[in-house]
């Protein structure tokens, strides 16, 4: 499996704090099946044009002398879309995932529909494909909404961890995937437990091991090769499954 959203670059945002905070997290990633992840640290439209933080290459290489055999380090950034996007965008080394045309983007919780659209278009029009984080956390984030995304040229990376969640959120990331509006999962780990192997499992176990892995493994492999992602057909969970997963997070003690 390969998770191309973290924040484990350690000290530089609100994810993990230390190297050895990430270490550990990086640890459970390699025991869990995870190959490789992408570090991708929260940036800004607004501040593209000063660069790349230098404090985010200081902490990659910190963590890179310390990171377990095993999994393969990328960088990126999680780019919030906070003002118009300009041709900086693509010409800031650093931003995209791996170097590659593919780049990772969120939006504020509240963007209107049309606002995002209108966003991911500009992306596009640079030249790059857009990998929009999380859509389910958007209020305007409907099946017919994200389709209208995609027909832009952006793709839906769905928290791995919210699939398995009870109501709001994780009920519009079930909707997605049931349309088939996925693209990829990733784990948006902050130094804790977020996993993306989880959601792999019982996605799994739901009859869905071939969107599972396709999901996890060989779409995200395609984003970090610059090649073409293959469509995920859609998965509708089952009452039983939704019924066991409900009983498992019980057990967890989730708290909506």
């Amino acid at each position: 499996m390969i998770d191309l959203h973290s924040h484990l670059l350690p000290g530089v945002d609100d994810g993990s704090r230390t190297v050895e905070q990430s270490v550990e997290v990086l640890v459970k990633m390699v025991a869990s099946g995870v190959t490789a992840v992408c570090l991708t640290p929260h940036h800004t439209v607004s501040r593209v044009a000063r660069g790349v933080p230098a404090a985010h290459d200081a902490a990659y290489a910190a963590l890179t002398a310390a990171a377990p055999q095993g999994i393969v380090l990328h960088r990126g950034v999680e780019l919030m879309l906070d003002r118009p996007v300009t041709p900086a965008v693509k010409e800031e080394p650093g931003l995209t995932l791996a170097g590659t045309r593919y780049i990772l983007v969120e939006f504020s919780r509240l963007v209107a529909a049309q606002a995002a659209a209108n966003a991911l278009h500009q992306v596009v029009q640079l030249g790059l494909i857009p990998v929009l984080a999380h859509p389910e956390r958007y209020k305007s984030c409907t099946p017919a909404v994200v389709a209208h995304w995609k027909s832009i040229g952006a793709l839906m990376q769905l928290d791995a961890t919210t699939l398995l969640g009870g109501r709001g959120r994780a009920q519009r990331a079930r909707e997605l995937l049931a349309h088939g509006l996925g693209d990829i999962m990733a784990g948006d780990n902050h130094g804790d437990d977020r996993l993306i192997s989880l959601a792999h499992h019982y996605l799994s176990e739901a009859g869905g091991s071939f969107q599972a892995d396709l999901l996890a493994a060989k779409n995200p492999a395609a984003i970090l090769e610059g090649g073409e992602l293959e469509p995920v057909p859609p998965l509708v969970l089952k009452a039983g499954f939704l019924t066991k997963l409900k009983r498992l997070l019980e057990e967890l003690g989730e708290e909506e």
